[in-house]
């Protein structure tokens, strides 16, 4: 009887002390969350984004302000992102259109609540922005189909915030062939062997302007062709990886090197059928899986996180804003340092954005 007592002391202590042992790793993990900007690279948005029909301070929606504020998520980058379409000169004039309607929305979204949040067209406002409390705003362009053949636009892009700009989305372009061919616009699997001619010039534009080549959903040999051409530090705004899952839209270890050795940023995204092969079941135990890996392979300083909310993104356990906390729970259990997860949450991004600034300050 005395054996048993002893023992059941022991595992009621065993107890106790991992319970301590976990309240203590959350509490670590909450005032790391507190400390460091959280950044997630892509977030759509809809037609009728801050509008009546769509308040962004409560909107039904995975990211409105309330939850970024209660989720702790600090800065996003708002998408415009146009889908592609046959290619004339009337869709190019559409697609156009809807791009120009998107980056409207997104100001309208700061000039309804100037006290909560901010557009940050460059990493300096973005911290400046953080340091006075406030929630921060950013562009991202998803889909090079916006510009049709005009490079022009690039600039007007630009002047509207523009600070990454994604070469290619399902379909190809005019600018890259996409990792993901469609028959309904009757592509051939590769139809420019990667980037086109108009693609290097749109990759040299962009580099003048000093808007970040975001290389997701773009075919490896676009995808490389962009990163070992572009003088500036790519982003792959939105992907995972085929070291630990393999889809079409997941980078492989090729892939990461070159974007190691441009200086380049991975922002692993929180898509269910990028992360595993059970659709629907994907945690963020699996997203910061994939993180693991890709640091472990080209370095903490190339790693980021996006979660393609809006756009179909979403895993159990961050599924919307305010669940944000989560990602860094699972990074501190994982044994990440506090400044380790500031540079995944955000740093990393900043730096590539101010290099690209940089690069574009010295080519003009």
């Amino acid at each position: 009887m005395k054996k048993f007592i002893l023992v059941f002391s022991v595992l009621l202590l065993s107890q106790n002390l991992f319970a301590a042992s976990d309240d203590e790793l959350v509490e670590r993990a909450r005032a790391i969350h507190e400390r460091v900007m959280t950044l997630d690279t892509h977030v759509d948005i809809p037609f009728n984004f801050a509008s009546s029909e769509h308040d962004p301070l409560d909107a039904e929606a995975q990211v409105n302000l309330q939850t970024m504020r209660s989720g702790g998520l600090d800065n996003v980058f708002f998408i415009v992102y146009v889908g592609q379409e046959l290619r004339n000169d009337r869709t190019y004039l559409g697609a156009r259109a809807d791009a120009l309607t998107k980056f409207d929305a997104i100001h309208r979204l700061v000039d309804l609540y100037p006290d909560e949040i901010g557009l940050a067209t460059t990493a300096g406002q973005a911290r400046q922005l953080y340091a006075e409390g406030k929630l921060v705003a950013m562009i991202g362009v998803e889909n090079g189909f916006s510009i049709g053949q005009d490079l022009s636009a690039l600039a007007e892009f630009k002047a509207r915030g523009a600070a990454y700009f994604g070469l290619v989305h399902n379909g190809h372009n005019d600018i890259a062939d996409s990792a993901q061919a469609q028959e309904r616009f009757a592509d051939v699997p590769s139809e420019h062997e990667g980037l086109s001619d108009f693609g290097y010039q749109v990759v040299d534009e962009l580099n003048r302007l000093g808007i970040l080549v975001d290389i997701s959903h773009a075919s490896k040999q676009s995808m490389l062709d962009a990163t070992r051409h572009s003088a500036a530090p790519v982003i792959a705004s939105h992907s995972s990886v085929n070291g630990v899952y393999v889809h079409p839209r997941n980078l492989d270890d090729e892939q990461l090197l070159a974007i190691q050795e441009n200086g380049g940023v991975v922002q692993i995204v929180a898509f269910d059928t990028y992360l595993n092969e059970g659709r629907g079941t994907a945690s963020v135990s699996e997203l910061v899986d994939h993180i693991d890996y890709t640091v472990e392979l080209i370095g903490v300083e190339h790693v980021g996180i996006s979660s393609d909310f809006g756009g179909g993104g979403g895993i159990a356990g961050w599924n919307g804003a305010d669940e944000t906390f989560n990602v860094t729970l699972e990074l501190v259990r994982r044994g990440y340092s506090e400044e380790e997860i500031g540079m995944i949450w955000s740093g990393n991004v900043l730096r590539i954005l101010e290099q690209a600034e940089n690069l574009a300050a010295r080519l003009n």
